[in-house]
């Protein structure tokens, strides 16, 4: 038996578990992720800085931990709350547990928790912040309440430009901008002949100019995408370069931000493998892996320069857009898909024919 752990949400109810992994307290966003498998996608997928995750699948750490399927070198969410996590794996590329890998992350962990239950709450009043702690009676509710995830884009993006080269030829130069980006991102890109630059989120129009590259990718990342003021600003000026632009998860979102769209906080957001989007240009619904808490309002896309192109089956909500005014376009969804379905990787393969088309 683990020490027992709490966890306390800010609308007073507490959940009891037992700890595993790092020690300590831990206050931060509670979301949940239906996901059955992907657990380590999950942990080092940096969308999730200053949240704590959820696992609805009951049985996590089956397969252990395997360094080479990580999606970046840094852990992504603050804590780590499951029904059961498995303490002797069983895999012939596991490197270690779940425990010990938390344990040298600094990485909280609550195993024992009734995550049906909680995963209802959060589905029914929405996202709300919660904190890891051994008293529950010593929570003060006033800062658990004014707890806000601020500054991510930041904190998860590289500091300095680094190039990732295809084995084969060089047939295409594209610079990724990292907000936060999920490595499979920049692995589709490798895999069909591109030089990737990766660039710190800061990086300007020109310095991308000068670069010339034949495409831009904005990447996925954490946070509310309404706060990067100055990125959306800057974004407007990429647009203006006449590059061909791909952007995914929070690099749509600041895209249609740079438009002059409007994004908004969803009630629990969409994290999982299984979530349906239909593509408005074909009819075709495809299966989608998700990870956002942001969505763009459909109602504020502006007919003259953009239009809706993919759309959420299950909500509505806005899944992708075509942008008219320069050669670019979006998805919220993630297709290179790790964990997840492999559905939609053929919108890399369009960004390389729009590329293509440019020369």
């Amino acid at each position: 038996m683990g020490k027992t752990g709490y966890l306390v949400l800010e609308n007073g109810k507490i959940f009891r578990g037992e700890r595993f992994g790092a020690e300590g307290e831990m206050t931060a966003e509670v979301v949940f992720t239906t996901g059955m498998t992907g657990y380590l996608e999950t942990l080092t997928d940096r969308s999730y800085w200053g949240q704590m995750v959820v696992q609805t699948f009951p049985l996590i750490g089956n397969y252990g931990v395997i360094p080479a399927d990580f999606e970046s070198d840094a852990i992504g969410p603050s804590a780590y709350i499951v029904k059961h996590w498995c303490q002797a794996p069983s895999n012939f590329r596991s490197e270690g547990s779940l425990d010990t890998f938390f344990k040298e992350r600094g990485v909280i962990g609550l195993s024992g928790v009734d995550t049906r239950t909680l995963t209802k709450i959060i589905r029914e009043a929405g996202v709300m912040n919660g904190v890891i702690t051994d008293d529950p009676a010593a929570v003060d509710f006033e800062a658990l309440k004014a707890y806000r995830v601020t500054g991510a884009v930041k904190a998860s993006s590289t500091k300095e430009r680094y190039v990732v080269s295809p084995a084969g030829e060089v047939k295409k130069k594209i610079a990724l901008l990292d907000f936060g980006l999920k490595k499979n991102i920049y692995r589709e890109l490798v895999k069909r002949g591109a030089e990737v630059t990766v660039c710190p989120c800061s990086t300007t129009a020109q310095e991308i100019a000068a670069m010339g590259v034949d495409g831009i990718m904005l990447s996925n990342g954490p946070g509310d995408p309404a706060e990067n003021v100055e990125i959306i600003a800057n974004l407007r000026e990429i647009c203006k370069l006449g590059i061909p632009l791909f952007g995914i998860c929070l690099g749509h979102q600041l895209l249609a931000l740079a438009h002059g769209f409007q994004t908004e906080k969803l009630k629990y957001g969409h994290r999982g493998a299984n979530q349906p989007v239909k593509n408005l240009e074909t009819g075709r619904v495809y299966i989608s892996s998700q990870n956002h808490g942001y969505a763009v309002v459909s109602g504020s896309i502006d007919g003259k320069t953009a239009k809706e192109l993919f759309v959420n089956v299950n909500d509505g909500t806005c899944e992708g857009i075509r942008y008219l005014d320069c050669p670019a376009f979006s998805v919220q969804f993630h297709p290179e898909a790790c964990g997840g379905p492999l559905d939609t990787q053929e919108l890399f393969d369009q960004f390389f024919a729009m590329m293509k088309e440019g020369e």
